[in-house]
């Protein structure tokens, strides 16, 4: 039972570390740490697991793959994350690919609902807004946003919804 309380409070730092990390990144300007602020006491910031993915969404990995990866709400879909932080803007050459992994529907996805991944990205605590598309549905892609902060993601295709939360530092 010792360690089973060491590794919680181990758990317990790494969590604070994460949001300090997130509040540090949005207090450059005061407007930013109020809407900072705000996100935590909505609960914005949906949690990076490392942990291995799940069955459903671990094809094309190998072994025991542990990549940083984001679920919707619901856990209809993952957000795995070759970029650890996502970053509103990246000096470094890379950029934020996110691979979107869904898990296979138990019934048919409407018919005539476009396949087209479709991202509704509200920055909390403001009135900004943008969508990004994913062609063909839930895949690879590098999605970019305009500030940094905390983005609550509306998610749709073929029928389909989650929502989620991502930050992205400067």
């Amino acid at each position: 039972m010792g360690s089973r309380g060491t590794l919680t409070l181990v758990s317990s730092v790494v969590l604070v570390a994460g949001c300090t990390a997130t509040t540090s990144g949005g207090s450059a300007a005061p407007a930013a740490t109020t809407a900072t602020t705000a996100s935590a006491a909505t609960g914005c910031g949906s949690r990076v697991e490392t942990g291995p993915l799940p069955d459903w969404a671990d094809a094309g990995f190998s072994g025991d793959a542990r990549v940083p990866h984001v679920f919707g709400a619901k856990g209809d879909i993952v957000a795995v994350l070759f970029a650890h932080p996502l970053r509103q803007v990246r000096d470094d050459g890379s950029n934020n690919k996110i691979l979107w992994v869904a898990r296979a529907a138990t019934t048919s996805p409407d018919p005539v609902a476009p396949a087209t991944l479709v991202i509704t990205a509200r920055l909390d605590g403001t009135d900004t807004q943008v969508i990004r598309e994913v062609p063909g549905g839930p895949g690879p892609s590098i999605i970019d946003l305009p500030r940094a902060g905390c983005w609550r993601l509306d998610l749709s295709w073929s029928g389909h919804t989650d929502t989620m939360d991502l930050t992205y530092a400067r």
